[in-house]
């Protein structure tokens, strides 16, 4: 169960990372984050930031064009 949702569609890169990381910024380690994505892009922009970060990558799915990753804060 996540601890926020974020809502970045019909945003294009760089913002749905980029208000990832302003979220992620003001939530507990270890609290989980939900966001939703339409830009293709985010599927690759997520796993290298979380690979950078340490933050954890649980779930990255997509459904009728809308990306959906849970992010844990490390």
């Amino acid at each position: 169960m996540a601890d926020q949702t974020l809502d970045v569609k019909n945003l294009n890169d760089p913002m749905p990372l980029l208000k990832t990381k302003k979220t992620l910024a003001t939530m507990a380690a270890g609290d989980v984050l939900t966001v939703e994505a339409t830009d293709p892009s985010t599927v690759k922009d997520f796993q290298s930031f979380c690979a950078q970060t340490g933050n954890v990558l649980l779930e990255s799915t997509e459904s009728g064009g809308v990306y959906s990753y849970l992010i844990r804060k490390s």
